[in-house]
């Protein structure tokens, strides 16, 4: 693995963390998804590493995309400098997250937005606290979900409640968020991080051939359904993003009011 620039890495007793650094609001880019993808592909070699804690520095654990207040998109509702870094290309990463070898525990300490939602839901499990937030807010913003959360998401919690998280854009807690299943421990806010390194220590407890088997054995074909995912979810966003009801939402997004969508 090279050097990375907005991401750490360190293992110790055989748990990893890495830990993004783009703060306050760790927004990502393909550059972003694409370090931790080369750091876990680089912890996979590495028989010193069992299990993975993803975690971040900041106030949120990772808000999505950066539309910013919608002024700079072009015709296409693309962002300057996107159309070198295409988001099928951001997609290819987020795919290969999802065929990494090791357990992964997020630490959700603050809000979990959009794709930094999916983000979350790459890892195996995930540690929480009452403040955090989670939002699967394309809707709200006029365009469809992204990052392979038509297929993870639903797979979590349900098709009914995932359905209501996306057509409301609703923004939900830590708590209700522990409530309905989507994380597995909630903690104090100050506490999320060593919850997660906790549980990733318990996991590398067991024998590491029949921890990966296991976890191989009940992914399966995860990667696979969410690449299948990510083509039509990446159809769909490249159509809405040319609408003026996707502008709005990112206007209204930054300007903290409720959008006024036309249906066009």
């Amino acid at each position: 693995m090279g050097p990375c620039k907005d991401i750490g890495v360190e293992t110790s007793g055989f748990v990893s963390l890495i830990e993004i650094r783009r703060p306050p609001h760790n927004f990502f880019d393909v550059s972003l998804i694409g370090e931790i993808g080369d750091a876990m592909d680089a912890l996979d070699a590495d028989p010193s590493c069992r299990a993975i804690v993803l975690a971040s520095q900041g106030s949120a654990f990772c808000a999505g995309a950066n539309f910013g207040d919608g002024r700079t998109l072009d015709a296409q509702g693309q962002r300057p400098g996107e159309r070198d870094q295409p988001v099928r290309h951001l997609y290819r990463e987020a795919v290969r997250l999802f065929r990494n070898k090791k357990p992964i525990i997020a630490a959700v300490h603050g809000a979990a937005v959009g794709g930094g939602f999916g983000l979350a839901l790459v890892a195996d499990f995930r540690v929480t606290c009452p403040q955090a937030r989670f939002s699967a807010n394309f809707t709200r913003l006029g365009f469809h979900p992204g990052f392979g959360l038509t297929v993870t998401l639903p797979e979590v919690i349900g098709k009914t409640k995932a359905e209501l998280l996306f057509l409301t854009s609703r923004r939900i807690t830590g708590e209700e968020a522990y409530r309905i299943g989507l994380a597995d421990v909630l903690v104090a806010q100050e506490e999320v991080r060593a919850a997660a390194q906790k549980l990733a220590a318990e996991i590398a407890e067991n024998a590491p051939l029949g921890v990966l088997a296991t976890r191989a054995s009940l992914r399966a074909d995860l990667a696979e359904r969410v690449h299948k995912a990510t083509e039509h979810e990446l159809e769909q966003q490249t159509r809405l993003r040319t609408t003026a009801d996707f502008k709005e939402g990112v206007k209204a997004m930054a300007e903290r009011r409720t959008p006024n969508f036309i249906g066009s």
